[in-house]
C-alpha cells in the first residue's frame, strides 16, 4: 500500500478527546499498510479568536505580524496530535509549513502556493514516522517570512502535499459525511453525493460550497489528485471527488443530471451608475478593481438608456473587499466618469449545479419557476454549461435553497443528514 495524505479540520481537533480520537484514525491507517502524511488545522475557532485578539489590539494588525499570530493555532495542533499518537505507540514528526516545503508567494493572510519541496517529509515517512504538518502556512519565496494562504489553506496544504508526495489519496476530514446536495444545516434532507466528478465541485465550491474551497480542488484536478471527503466523527464512506467514476462493490457510480445547490451569503454587490456606453468605459471600471487586488464574482450591464447615452454595471465581491472596491473606483471616478456607486451587502447568491444540465432542456425553466413558487425575487443571473446562479435578497436565501432543492428531486428519503460538530463562525 501506498502513501495517503489525510486532512483534519478544525472541529475534528477541537479538543483533546477529540485530537485522540484523530490519533487513533491515523495510527489505524499505518497500521493497515500505509506511510501516512496528516495535514491539520488549528484546534475549533482558534483562527478566529486569534483574529478577534488581534483586532483587539489594533484595528489593522500589519499583515507580516498577523501572519505570525495565525500560524500559531496549527503548530498547537500539530504537536499535540504527535504526543497523542506517540502515547499510541507509534513515532510521530510535526512540521511546519515551512519546515515541510511549502513555498508561496509574499502575499500575506492570501498566499497562494508556488512549489512544495517535501523532502524532509519523505524522509521522515520512509523512517517509518507518520508526519503531522501545520496546515494553511507556508514559507514566502522571495521575503522568507511565513505566510498563511487564507480560507480553505489547510485542505490546499493537504492536496499540494498530496501531489508533492505522489500519494494515492487526499483524505479530507470534517463534520459531516461528505459533499451533500445542499448545505445539511440549512437542508435537513440534503443527500449524500457518492462520487463527483472535479469540474462539477470546482463551480459548486466557487459557488459557496463550504466543503471543499475552490483552490484545493482546482489543485487535485491539475495533478489529478483523487479526494475523499469523510467524517473523522464516523467510519462511514465519504464522497470522492476525482476525473473519472470510481468503483463501488460490483457498480459503477453514475454521474447526477443535478449534482447540487449551493449558496452564499458573503457577497457584497456594486453598482456603478451612469456609465458612458463607449469602449473602453467598463475596462477602466475593472482595471482600477484589478489594481486593487480584488476578485469579482458575477457581472451584468443594463441596456443603455437611448435618451442619455448612459447604463449602470453591477458586479459581486467579497464583502471583505467592498470598501477596499468602493475607494478605488472613487479615487479613478474622473477617468471613468461615471455618476454615482451603489452597494449592498445584504444579497445572497443561489446556484445550481449538474453536467447533466447541458444536455437536458428545462432545466432553466424549473429552476426559475421553483424561485417564483417561493416567492424569491431575482436581482442578477449568471450561466454557464454545468450552473446557473442567481443573485437575492439574503432573506430569501434558506428558502430559495429548500425550494430549488425539492423542485429538483434531491431531497433525501432516508435519516436527516448528520452535521456532527463546528459552529459553522
Amino acid at each position: 500500500m501506498g502513501l495517503v495524505v489525510q486532512k483534519y479540520g478544525g472541529s475534528s481537533v477541537a479538543d483533546a478527546e477529540g485530537i485522540k480520537r484523530v490519533a487513533k484514525r491515523i495510527v489505524e491507517a499505518k497500521k493497515n499498510g500505509h506511510q501516512v502524511v496528516a495535514v491539520v488545522s488549528a484546534m475549533g475557532d482558534t483562527t478566529d479568536e486569534l483574529i478577534d485578539l488581534a483586532e483587539q489590539v489594533s484595528p489593522m494588525p500589519a499583515g507580516r505580524e498577523l501572519d505570525m499570530l495565525l500560524t500559531a493555532g496549527e503548530r498547537i495542533s500539530m504537536a499535540l496530535l504527535a504526543m497523542a499518537i506517540k502515547n499510541l505507540g507509534h513515532s510521530a514528526q510535526s512540521f511546519t509549513g515551512s519546515q515541510a516545503g511549502v513555498i508561496t508567494d509574499s502575499v500575506h493572510n492570501k498566499a497562494r502556493i508556488i512549489d512544495v519541496t517535501p523532502g524532509r517529509i519523505r524522509t521522515s515517512v520512509d523512517e517509518g514516522n507518520i508526519a503531522i504538518v501545520a496546515g494553511f502556512q507556508g514559507v514566502s519565496q522571495d521575503s522568507k517570512d511565513i505566510t498563511t494562504l487564507g480560507r480553505g489553506g489547510s485542505d490546499t496544504t493537504a492536496v499540494a502535499l498530496a501531489a508533492a508526495l505522489d500519494a494515492e489519496v487526499c483524505e479530507i476530514y470534517t463534520d459531516v459525511d461528505g459533499v451533500f446536495t445542499a448545505d445539511p444545516r440549512v437542508v435537513k434532507k440534503a443527500k449524500k453525493i457518492d462520487w463527483i466528478a472535479f469540474e462539477d465541485m470546482l463551480e459548486l465550491a466557487a459557488s459557496g460550497s463550504k466543503v471543499l474551497l475552490h483552490r484545493c480542488v482546482e489543485y487535485a484536478r491539475r495533478y489529478n489528485i483523487p479526494i475523499h471527503v469523510r467524517s473523522s466523527f464516523s467510519g462511514l464512506q465519504g464522497t470522492w471527488v476525482s476525473s473519472e467514476p470510481i468503483e463501488q462493490g460490483d457498480k459503477q457510480v453514475e454521474q447526477a443530471i443535478i449534482s447540487g445547490v449551493a449558496h452564499d451569503t458573503s457577497e457584497a454587490k456594486v453598482t456603478v451608475v451612469g456609465v458612458p456606453d463607449k469602449p473602453g468605459e467598463a475596462a477602466a471600471i475593472f482595471r482600477a478593481i484589478s489594481d486593487a487586488e480584488i476578485n469579482i464574482d458575477m457581472i451584468v450591464q443594463n441596456v443603455s438608456a437611448a435618451a442619455t447615452g448612459l447604463t449602470d454595471i453591477s458586479f459581486t465581491l467579497p464583502k471583505s473587499e467592498g470598501r477596499k472596491a468602493i475607494d478605488a473606483l472613487e479615487k479613478n471616478k474622473g477617468g471613468i466618469g461615471f455618476d454615482s456607486l451603489r452597494y449592498d451587502d445584504q444579497i445572497g447568491k443561489i446556484s445550481l449545479v449538474g453536467a447533466g444540465m447541458k444536455t437536458n432542456p428545462g432545466v432553466t425553466a424549473d429552476f426559475f419557476k421553483a424561485l417564483s413558487d417561493a416567492g424569491v425575487n431575482i436581482e442578477l443571473i449568471s450561466t454557464s454549461e454545468i450552473r446557473i446562479s442567481v443573485v437575492t435578497r439574503a432573506d430569501d436565501v434558506n428558502e430559495a435553497v429548500r425550494a430549488v432543492h425539492s423542485a429538483f428531486g434531491l431531497d433525501s428519503d432516508s435519516d436527516e443528514a448528520v452535521v456532527y460538530g463546528g459552529t459553522g463562525r
